[in-house]
């Protein structure tokens, strides 16, 4: 997986095998652990418990390999919050629920680690910042914008620009956590901050968008 022997990861297609998922986690394991540059394959096969052929057999590419743990976490997390979102609850319910999993992801340890490493490694591998977008914020942004339509066919949000409103709505949520996390001073937001965010968020939105 040298730079030599890497190969357009967009003209590669992923093999998966009974021991796809094991090598996918030790892999995420030793990239938050060490980056993009500092993972090495010994290190990965042996974290994996896989021999370097067989991690080579899937992932013959490392920005492959990286890219899909990107993806596999942030589609994880995604299907999470749908399984768990109560279309029932009352609107302010609903925002608070999404307001606080956009905020957790942000501050949970693989969220951190993970948008480090895209802005370390976004401008070498444009490829890997974009396919994180299109699965990370880009796919956010199209379920709020999903669940904002539906909200204001039932007449609870009065909205003319969805795409607008939904990022909005996600800005708002980092308020008080982006930046620091930007600047390393993750220790220094506390939970109490995080709440107040997600608050803050949720009346801002509603008051400008509420029915």
């Amino acid at each position: 997986m040298r730079a030599t022997e890497e190969i357009e990861s967009r003209d590669i297609e992923i093999r998966r095998g009974r021991k796809f998922d094991q090598v996918i986690e030790g892999a995420r394991r030793i990239f938050l652990r060490d980056g993009f540059d500092g993972a090495s394959v010994d290190e990965i096969a042996r974290e994996a418990g896989v021999s370097k052929a067989t991690l080579y057999a899937y992932f013959p590419d490392k920005r492959l390999l990286f890219t899909e743990i990107c993806n596999s976490e942030c589609r994880r997390q995604t299907e999470e919050a749908e399984a768990e979102l109560d279309y029932t609850a009352p609107i302010e319910v609903i925002l608070t629920f999404a307001a606080s999993r956009i905020a957790g992801f942000l501050m949970s340890d693989f969220g951190r680690n993970m948008f480090r490493l895209i802005v370390a490694e976004g401008a070498r591998f444009p490829e890997i910042a974009r396919t994180f977008y299109e699965n990370g914020p880009g796919l956010i942004h199209e379920r709020l914008v999903h669940h904002m339509r539906q909200l204001a066919a039932k007449g609870q949000l009065r909205i003319e620009d969805f795409d607008l409103a939904a990022d909005q709505f996600a800005q708002l949520c980092k308020a008080h956590i982006h930046e620091k996390l930007i600047f390393g001073m993750a220790d220094a937001i506390k939970p109490e901050d995080v709440q107040k965010s997600v608050k803050g968020a949720v009346e801002m939105f509603l008051a400008r968008y509420a029915a």
